[in-house]
Parts: C-alpha cells; structure tokens; sequence
C-alpha cells in the first residue's frame, strides 16, 4: 500500500464493474482505493421497482467482488454532495475520481459534489468512460455536435476504438470494514411485479457470450422480429455498466473475425450501428439537457396533445385492442423490458394513434423498464413522436396492424403475451381491429374491441402536427 494519509475515493455510478473501468483504472494510480456507490433518493424517485431491484442486485454483486479482493464497497445512502465529502473527510481522501454521466440531472448532481469537494479542498478527477466516444468529440466541419445520426455514424465506424481496460491490481484497494446495501424495503420501494433478469457481471457476460456466439451473425435479418431470440439483451448491463463497452466492442472484433461471410459480417456491423445511436443520443442530451421535457425540433404552434386518461390507461394495461400493441405493453408489465421494434409501434401509436403527448409514455417507460436510460428513452420517444432530432417525418406513422403482420405474421410473439388469443388464428389476429363485433366476439370474446379508429386517427394526426407547423 501507499504510504498516503488516506485512499483515493473512486464513486461507482452506472459502472457496477471492476473490469474495464476507465475510473477504477485511474484512482488505482493515485493511491490505495475506497470503493464507495451512493443510493441517491433524487433519482430513486424516478427509478420504478424493476430497476432499482436489478440496480441492488448489481451493487450487490459488486460489493462481493470487493470482498473477495479483501476489500468493500461502502455505501452510502442520501445526497451526494452531502454524503461524499462526508466519506472523504472520514477516511482522510486526499482525491475523489468518478466517470462522467450526461444527462442533465447527473451533470447537475455532479457540479454540486465537485463544489462540495473542492471547498474541503479533496481534488476531482472525472473521467470519461460510458462510451466509446465522448460526447463532443465526433462534430460537423462546423465544429458542431452532430444532430443527424448517419452522418454521426459515419465518422464513429472510422474512429479507433480504445482497447478495454484491465483490473486495477488486487493489492490497489484499502481495507474496509463490511458494509450493508439496502434492500427494496428499506428504500420504500415494492417487490417488482415483472421478472426481471439477473443484474450479476457473470450473468452479463453470459448474455454477452451467448449473443456473439450466434445470434450476432442474423442480427441485421432477424433483429425487428420480436419472437426471434435475436437482439443482444444487453441494454441494462450497458445502463447499469455491468459491462464496459470497451468490452463489448472488443467481442464485436472478435465476431467479426470470426463471420463466415460477408452477410454475417453486416449484421456484426449492424450491432457496432446500434451502439453508436446510444452514443449518438448520449452527445445530444449532453449538449440538450432540456430535451428530458421539452420539444428537440420547434414548431410553430403548440402540438394540440389530447389529454385521455382512459385511452392513457388502456395503453398502459395493453388493452387498447390493437394485437402488436397490447403485446409489447405486457411483455414491459411483466418483463420490465420490450422489444426495440416493438417501442416504436407502441410509441407511435401512443404519439400519433391516440394523439397522447411523448412525456406521458417516456414517464411510464421510465418507471417500468429496466433497462430505461435518459438519452435513449429521451431519444427514442422524441423520435416517434416527431418532436426530436433526425426524427421520423410527422405525416409518416405506423400502422400498427401492419407492423404486427410484418414482423410477427405468425403471431407468435402476440400469442406469447396476450392469453385472450392463443388460440385465434394469425390472420384473424393481424386483422383484428377491422374485424365484424361479432366476429371478434366469436374469435376473442375476452380481448378488447379496438378503442381507436387507425384510419381516422391517422388522418387527426396529421392535421395536428399540421396546425403546429402553421401549415393549416
């Protein structure tokens, strides 16, 4: 061990990881590190229970991987400009090091800690880490942060990607008595009522290996069907940095020199694609950190959202009576997670189907999803809904029976969430909402009639962003 005073204080955040820790790395050159995550009751209150049990879970994890490294996680509960200094001045820190977040709320958590630090005279050190790229790094000619993402995607393919980071030494962290993580109960958060996945870096890395396996290799064919086990179901492990993307990527190279044709090596890159619109969305909430609650793109007028609280309800339930719809809102109820093609339909249909503002689902999303991160929540929402940067055209607008007949026609993923037709058949399924009463009556007697007209809330639709255009 140094011979210091006191550790290096290293704040673990969305990066419950030992292993390619950018952060970790660096306090570990500094001195003898003090692990410490913080329970922070600000943004618990926008955490659901199915986030916080898989978050706990992962501290949790981590903390027994300090144990057998003859160390601990201390953690700490309240706020954290409060609570780090408080930590630092008990074990006499001489330098607190943390990996940057960048959505408004944590910029704004950490200018206040940073304050906090630098007043106890404790130096700060913020590293990047959470993506491959630093937000502002990838710019226009212009010098400006891009707000298109295929010209952002061109520019993050050609730049070298930096090799994961190894494990700080076992010698590199300070002895520290046992402590407690909270669970569920001491927070005043209920036992979530969706089956959650298991928030352990084995488990992470299993779900990594088995996706690069094979699955990797039909991602670009497969990855909009629902009922195929395609898509990579890393999403909480990257929010919750369970995995570093260092390493994700790195398994991407790894697959790549392994595909066995040039197919398989598009769909590799189709994944590479994927981690660069989290990227991309990360560098627009960073420089947008209003874009949480306000409009991206600007309109004239004011959008003339409906304010329907039991269509609302209905969609939240998945009883709106549209087959696609209604099976992704009970895949996010009892999964706590919904297939990304999935999202979109249901996003639009709450958007431009039902005329219901963006910020009513992204705060659903955000209480019920695991794997709910702002800038690709933020993102992903404003995009349907034709209010975000590089969005979908306000006049273009799924049809959701469309999209159920194209990427599940056999049904088989609405059969897998939806009890009331296991046993209709696939046609009756897709055509539902313009089937006879009686013979949806005959069919399903149980699943609801549908509670919107398409057609008719399509041409509504239009002419609402049209008004907000100043076009009518």
């Amino acid at each position: 061990m140094a011979d210091s005073t006191g550790p290096t204080l290293f704040w673990h955040r969305r990066d419950l990881r030992i292993t390619d820790n950018a952060g970790l790395l660096e306090a570990a050159t500094l001195d003898d590190v003090l692990p410490v995550f913080c329970l922070d009751d600000e943004l618990l209150q926008y955490a659901g229970a199915p986030r916080v049990a898989f978050m706990l879970e992962a501290v949790r994890d981590l903390q027994t991987r300090y144990r057998e490294r003859g160390t601990d996680l201390l953690v700490l509960h309240g706020d954290p400009d409060i609570e780090i200094p408080a930590a630092a001045d008990r074990f006499d820190v001489a330098s607190v090091v943390w990996n940057d977040d960048y959505s408004g709320i944590a910029q704004e958590r950490d200018e206040a800690v940073e304050d906090a630090l630098q007043w106890a005279d404790v130096d700060v050190t913020r590293v990047h880490d959470a993506v491959l790229h630093e937000p502002g790094t990838i710019r226009t000619s212009a010098g400006d942060p891009y707000s298109v993402f295929s010209y952002y995607w061109k520019k993050w393919a050609d730049r070298e990607k930096a090799d994961a980071h190894e494990s700080p030494d076992p010698d590199a962290f300070y002895a520290l008595d046992s402590s407690a993580v909270p669970g569920l109960d001491d927070l005043g958060v209920s036992d979530p009522d969706a089956s959650i996945p298991t928030g352990t870096r084995d488990a992470a890395l299993d779900r990594l290996d088995r996706f690069l396996e094979s699955a990797v290799f039909d991602y670009a064919d497969c990855r909009d069907v629902p009922a195929e086990a395609c898509t990579s179901r890393l999403s909480q492990d990257l929010k919750f940095g369970l995995l570093g993307v260092r390493e994700v990527y790195e398994g991407t190279e790894r697959a790549m020199a392994q595909a066995d044709d040039e197919e398989a090596r598009e769909s590799v890159q189709e994944f590479r694609r994927q981690l660069a619109w989290r990227e991309f969305y990360a560098q627009v909430l960073a420089f947008n950190p209003e874009a949480v609650s306000e409009n991206f793109k600007s309109y004239s007028n004011p959008i003339e959202w409906k304010r329907d609280e039991s269509a609302l309800t209905a969609w939240k339930q998945g009883e709106t009576g549209y087959p696609i719809v209604d099976a992704g809102m009970r895949q996010l109820r009892q999964e706590g997670y919904m297939h990304n093609r999935v999202r979109m339909i249901v996003a639009s249909f709450l958007t431009k189907d039902l005329m219901i503002d963006w910020r009513e689902g992204y705060r659903w999303f955000r209480e019920r999803l695991v794997d709910h991160d702002t800038a690709n929540d933020v993102g992903g929402w404003q995009w349907a809904a034709s209010t975000g940067t590089d969005a979908q055209p306000y006049f273009r607008i799924f049809n959701p029976m469309t999209q159920g007949e194209r990427y599940d026609p056999d049904a088989e993923y609405i059969r897998t969430y939806i009890d009331e037709l296991t046993d209709a058949d696939a046609d009756m399924i897709h055509d539902w909402p313009e089937l006879a009463p009686s013979e949806r009556q005959r069919v399903a007697p149980e699943y609801p009639d549908p509670i919107v007209d398409h057609a008719e809330r399509r041409e509504r639709a239009i002419s609402m962003f049209k008004r907000a255009r100043g076009d009518d």
